[in-house]
């Protein structure tokens, strides 16, 4: 049996609304059509898990109870459009704590590879921002751009090259529907010759 694929996302600017710090579990707000997106990925069988930084632990903005706080909210709101996340994995660093696990580091993949059961590598990367896209190409697996949040200055900016730019999460999952139809195609005329 193929070990199951994952997605691995992006949370602020990328699954929900931009916000400076956020903290308050009532300012969560979905990125239109993200909840139609994930939940078109689960239904062709890959796994989705959330990787954030989340440094204002650690400038002391607000505390991992807050931060669970809003984590929960985001779940409500994702089980309401029928979605539901394999897991949810934060860095509570800053970047001068030169922390493993905050990206574009790959110690929270690591972490959730080790528990899922997966290749990093057969990952799909999904976010707004170059420590993103920096994290899939790390861990060799296939990036999206996405250009929600801060993704469309990125874009316009070139400082990265990630596989893919496209609007959303949705436009990912049928850019990625795709690409995993090919390699079954490919698969099929491979047993067949």
């Amino acid at each position: 049996m193929t070990p199951q694929r994952f997605v691995l996302l992006d949370r602020d600017g990328t699954i929900i609304q931009e916000r400076h710090y956020l903290s308050d579990p009532a300012q969560v707000e979905l990125i239109r059509n993200a909840a139609n997106g994930l939940r078109r990925l689960s239904l062709i069988g890959l796994g989705l898990i959330v990787i954030t930084n989340q440094s204002g632990i650690g400038r002391g903005f607000f505390d991992a109870a807050q931060l669970s706080l809003v984590h929960r909210r985001l779940a409500e709101l994702l089980a309401r459009e029928g979605v539901y996340l394999n897991g949810m994995y934060h860095c509570p660093h800053t970047p001068l704590d030169d922390c493993p696990c905050r990206k574009p580091r790959p110690g929270l993949v690591m972490r959730a590879a080790a528990e899922w059961a997966f290749d990093p590598q057969s990952a799909f990367v999904i976010g707004d921002k170059p420590c993103d896209i920096e994290l899939g190409q790390r861990l060799g697996a296939t990036t999206f751009l996405v250009r929600s949040g801060y993704g469309a200055q990125v874009a316009t900016e070139a400082t990265v090259n990630p596989d893919y730019i496209v609007d959303g999460i949705w436009e990912a999952a049928l850019v990625i529907e795709d690409l995993l139809s090919s390699d079954e195609r490919i698969k099929g005329d491979a047993a067949r010759s």
